[in-house]
């Protein structure tokens, strides 16, 4: 199984996934949208996966910041557009694990997909 975790490497929330899954023995590679970009293939992929109002991050400043215009009326195609200008609006982390796709960190996330079950 080929795991890859997107986000930002300077992220608080992937430095505690990247360990958990380093102290679980989970082989992964990182993908940082921040420093390498993300493309539209990706983001249309995820939100057939999980919707794109979960991995759009509504809470972080970066959201915040934005002009009500853009906050406004949001659908999968602004949402898409929105996270292609700045990644750092794509909730983190997102690992790909092939069959699964989970965003955000939670352990009991990970080991219900049966991450770390070495």
């Amino acid at each position: 199984m080929t795991i890859t975790m997107f986000g930002i490497k300077n992220c608080d929330t992937i430095k505690k996934a990247r360990t958990w899954l380093d102290e679980h023995r989970v082989a992964y590679a990182f993908h940082d949208y921040k420093a390498a970009g993300i493309d539209a293939a990706h983001l249309h992929d995820w939100i057939g996966r999980v919707g794109w109002e979960l991995l759009l991050n509504r809470a972080g400043t970066t959201f915040r910041k934005l002009p009500e215009a853009d906050r406004a009326d949001l659908d999968a195609d602004k949402a898409v557009a929105l996270m292609l200008a700045q990644p750092s609006m794509i909730k983190r982390p997102v690992l790909d694990t092939g069959e699964t796709l989970l965003v955000g960190f939670k352990p009991e996330r990970y080991e219900a997909a049966g991450l770390g079950s070495v």
